[in-house]
């Protein structure tokens, strides 16, 4: 049969369909994105009563994450996805389990290291003090290769044992009460030593790092594409349960990895005893030279730093390169590497298989346009988060305790020389007290009185230590207030920053394409949104208050294990994969750079968990929905009934 003739479309006309459904895309994107980002700017200049430092430099970053996403999602839908789908019909047709276990463990580790969110945990290590926490200092730095493998590993194992599920039709219950009870077990046996108590944020938080817009698609459509293939389930919604067992697998791995590095590991201690006589020789190994030691402590503990190490010359504080201070080119020339290291192994392990299997992709051009759209969608993405929404966030996140901080807190000291008492100015109250003050200028210039304390006057020098303090933005008397206004924030981010997730709007039309309009995908989006900003609230809490972690991470589980068990097999898939959803590209920067923000502002030995909290509530509150919908559904079957039978 002779291949039907191409459509002649004159080029000025095909140049304005491509730019109409560019610019389309673009403007979807923007929207999704525009709520939070009005939200962090609004909360800022309003409540916090600054504005974002190098706004334009932001601006530019929020535009390339607009820009990326739109390429990138692009790029999936035309590339990467059509390939996912093709070998998960195709690889059970004509391979036995074997064949197929290898490769969802290689699709697993594939996915991860091309994930845009995994670029957020590359700085995550920059408020750890090696004293503090020297477990997860290790973990963060000299073994972040190790870390990055096991998460890696971790959803690898995940797919694995997804595909096995697929493959037999295998219920996903007993998979939740096997693997969940294990991890808390595990997470309660680490909270009882200092050092691995510190690192259960970090790997619960690296559960949920790992499924985002890469992730989601492609293992949902393999683990759809099996289950229809293998015959063994009854509906598409068989499918799911894999993004949860991808979520579970990396925790369980952080938490080994954290165990067998934890052997010879100094103990937390303050930093003149770490760095002591006696202990200095544990010490070293967490770092990779002594002058990179020396600057670590500088850098964390500031001029304090020099009376730990007597005698030794650790030279002027050098502040270390952050990514809004390096040029955008830069910035981009290296996620743009990383981008084509991240897609190209998994594009080429898809295509691979395709060709073992002796089967051809139709439309090999639009999977090639695909392919180039993700890699430079990820590479602006990534580039985006650096320079945009991360510094934001954290921009928003350090100020925060300000808000219900009820006493002045210091922030270093400054030398003022010469300094001139005739310039020091008396102020009177009504009852006859008197206190001294002189002005100073602020970082904008605006002269601002500051209290004279006599007692750091040097009159031999005429120099006048001034303490440099972040004060209360409110007051005292709106301690509680504010507390409250740091959760009604908390709450708003993860609300916001979750209607914007792509994999999140992924996985809403797909659980209203199989439950075939009966479940609503604004619906399933409203629920797991409201989950997410009920857990930032409480992962907020774990910092304000400095909560163990294992404490906030019971309860729901508890909850969830019951609510699990009396749910339907379908729905339960699908709520316990919207936990893992929630926490992509765009969530992932800004909530961690809020946590390590607050974290660092109220010297937390750490700023992890906040991740995990708003991971587990969105599934109490989808299985909660799920119950509901099948309550009503039910209902409205014996209402049904009934009419029949009077008829």
């Amino acid at each position: 049969m002779p291949a039907s003739p191409r459509i002649q479309i004159p080029r000025h006309t095909a140049w304005v369909m491509v730019w109409n459904y560019a610019k389309s895309r673009v403007q979807e994107q923007l929207k999704s994105v525009s709520f939070i980002l009005l939200y962090l700017v609004c909360f800022q200049i309003l409540i916090l009563g600054s504005t974002p430092t190098h706004a334009l430099r932001i601006s530019g970053g929020i535009a390339m994450v607009v820009m990326g996403l739109a390429f990138f999602l692009e790029g999936l839908i035309l590339g990467l996805m059509p390939v996912g789908e093709r070998v998960g019909v195709q690889l059970p047709r004509k391979c036995g389990i074997f064949v197929i276990v290898i490769f969802g463990l290689l699709l697993g580790i594939g996915s991860t290291f091309a994930e845009p969110a995994m670029a957020s945990l590359r700085a995550a290590g920059s408020t750890v003090t090696a004293w503090g926490s020297p477990l997860l200092y290790s973990m963060l730095n000299q073994n972040s290769l190790a870390l990055v493998g096991s998460v890696a590993g971790g959803v690898g194992m995940a797919v694995a044992f997804g595909m096995v599920r697929f493959f037999y039709g295998l219920s996903i219950k007993p998979f939740l009460f096997i693997l969940i009870p294990l991890l808390l077990g595990l997470s309660s046996y680490c909270a009882m030593d200092d050092n691995l108590q510190a690192i259960l944020g970090l790997a619960w938080d690296a559960g949920a790092v790992t499924t985002g817009a890469v992730t989601v698609p492609l293992v949902l459509a393999l683990g759809i594409g099996v289950s229809r293939a293998s015959g063994k389930q009854e509906d598409a919604a068989g499918g799911f349960g894999i993004i949860m067992l991808a979520s579970a697998f990396p925790v369980l791995a952080v938490l080994i990895l954290g165990l067998c590095l934890n052997a010879g590991m100094p103990s937390p201690a303050s930093g003149n005893i770490f760095f002591n006589s006696e202990n200095i020789e544990q010490a070293r190994p967490l770092f990779e030279n002594e002058s990179a030691m020396y600057q670590h402590t500088l850098r964390m503990a500031g001029e304090e730093a020099r009376a730990w190490f007597p005698g030794k010359s650790l030279g002027p504080l050098i502040a270390d390169a952050q990514d809004t201070l390096r040029p955008i080119p830069e910035v981009l020339k290296q996620e743009s590497m990383l981008a084509l290291r991240a897609v190209l192994p998994l594009t080429a392990l898809l295509l691979a298989v395709l060709w073992l299997l002796r089967d051809r992709l139709r439309h090999m051009d639009e999977v090639v346009l695909g392919i180039g759209l993700a890699i430079v969608g990820m590479a602006l993405l990534t580039a985006g988060i650096r320079t945009g929404l991360a510094p934001l966030g954290g921009q928003v996140g350090r100020p925060l305790p300000r808000v219900f901080r009820s006493v002045a807190k210091e922030e270093g000291r400054v030398t003022l020389q010469p300094f001139l008492l005739e310039e020091v100015n008396t102020t009177y109250s009504t009852d006859g007290s008197s206190s001294q003050f002189f002005y100073l200028k602020d970082k904008k210039g605006h002269p601002q009185a500051e209290t004279f304390a006599p007692e750091r006057y040097n009159a031999e020098e005429a120099s006048y230590e001034h303490i440099l303090e972040s004060k209360p933005l409110f007051g005292p008397e709106l301690t509680i207030a504010g507390i409250g206004l740091v959760f009604l924030f908390a709450f708003g981010l993860g609300y916001g920053s979750t209607l914007a997730e792509p994999a999140l709007s992924a996985l809403g039309r797909t659980v209203e394409e199989i439950s075939v309009g009966t479940i609503r995908s604004n619906s399933v989006v409203r629920a797991v949104s409201l989950g997410v900003g009920l857990g930032l609230m409480v992962g907020v809490a774990r910092l304000l208050y400095d909560i163990p972690t294992i404490w906030l991470l019971l309860p729901p589980y508890l909850i969830l294990l019951p609510l699990t068990y009396f749910s339907e097999e379908d729905f339960a898939g699908i709520a316990w994969d919207c936990g893992g959803v929630t926490t992509g590209g765009i969530t992932v920067p800004l909530v961690l750079a809020m946590g390590l923000g607050i974290g660092e502002e109220l010297n937390v030995s750490d700023g992890f968990g906040v991740l995990a909290m708003a991971s587990a509530y969105p599934i109490v509150t989808v299985q909660i929905y799920g119950l509901v919908v099948r309550s009503r559904q039910k209902k409205r079957i014996r209402e049904a009934d009934l009419e029949d039978e009077d008829e």
